[in-house]
């Protein structure tokens, strides 16, 4: 069995960026580094090649060998199987379409290699070490240009038999709403990912270029349109996680993502809609906290799966 008190490299795959970390046993990223997707194009081979590359700068950096390593972890956005180590499908970067990274990244660096859904290396990071640290059962839910969730039930990630479980993001809100990407329509997403939130800013407004960044700086100012703004995408968000907290009992929803930047803002209405809205026992139970890793959530998760596997 690989000795789980060594260091682990933790990969973060998006479709601008993968940020790359040395992390140490105790969840610290000692070095990052990282690469531009799109210098890549459409290879998934090319890209491979430079992220094992930038595995061996990260170690040749630290005077660290292989013996040193219990594993690299790698987080990607899309549906991947965990268990196979095959990258189903990455929507939003190129050419990936069954790939088998864990077996080609193993052979190219005669290290370990685990892959996962980077959602859930997230949910990863912040249950061990940041806001869901000691919660047997939450939800840790991303919000962005997408909407996104970990789950951890009974104290494990749960990923469905399909490996796509916790897509919050595509419960439906209306039964006629506008056409989602995942195929349906009326998607939760729809109404709080960041192209909707920003159209609804700018007719607020009225500024075709203000940012969620200017509109939270508002809020902050105690500005009353920003703080109204910021309420009903809280009141949005609440209604999207009344059947995921009836569901599933969650003692925490962990909110991270760029949005969740201005949850302090959104967090009273989201509250108020679950007190309402969901039954009694869940509604009592359930905390709504700020994520706390940031962008080093991922990297910090990769840590956390490597070494529950090889406890497994």
């Amino acid at each position: 069995m690989t000795n789980i008190s060594k260091y682990v490299i933790g990969v973060d795959i998006g479709g601008t960026n993968v940020k790359l970390g040395l992390v140490d046993p105790r969840g610290k990223v000692l070095l990052r580094s990282s690469l531009a997707t799109k210098h890549f194009g459409k290879s998934p081979e090319a890209l491979i090649e430079a992220i094992c590359e930038a595995v061996e700068a990260l170690t040749g950096k630290n005077r660290l060998g292989k013996k040193d390593i219990s594993g690299v972890g790698i987080g990607l956005p899309g549906l991947v199987d965990a268990d196979k180590g095959v990258v189903r499908m990455l929507p939003n970067i190129p050419g990936w379409a069954e790939v088998p990274l864990r077996r080609i990244m193993e052979r190219r660096l005669g290290l370990s290699v685990r892959i996962e859904n980077d959602v859930n290396m997230i949910t990863l990071g912040e249950w061990e070490y940041g806001a869901g640290k000691g919660i047997e059962n939450l939800i840790c839910m991303t919000m962005g240009t997408g909407v996104g969730a970990g789950l951890i039930l009974n104290n494990a990630i749960y990923r469905g038999p399909g490996f796509a479980a916790g897509e919050i993001g595509h419960a439906p809100l209306h039964q006629k709403g506008p056409v989602c990407g995942c195929g349906g329509w009326g998607c939760f997403e729809q109404y709080v990912g960041n192209k909707r939130l920003q159209k609804d800013a700018a007719r607020l407004f009225g500024k075709k270029d203000i940012s969620l960044e200017d509109v939270s700086r508002r809020a902050a100012e105690g500005k009353k349109k920003a703080l109204k703004f910021w309420a009903q995408v809280g009141e949005t968000v609440g209604q999207g996680l009344i059947g995921p907290v009836n569901i599933l009992n969650p003692e925490r929803i962990i909110v991270g993502g760029g949005v969740a930047r201005s949850l302090e803002f959104m967090k009273p209405a989201i509250e108020k809609v679950l007190k309402q809205r969901c039954m009694k026992t869940q509604a009592e139970m359930v905390r709504i906290v700020p994520a706390l890793l940031g962008n080093d959530a991922g990297i910090i998760g990769a840590q956390v799966l490597i070494r529950h596997e090889n406890k497994n």
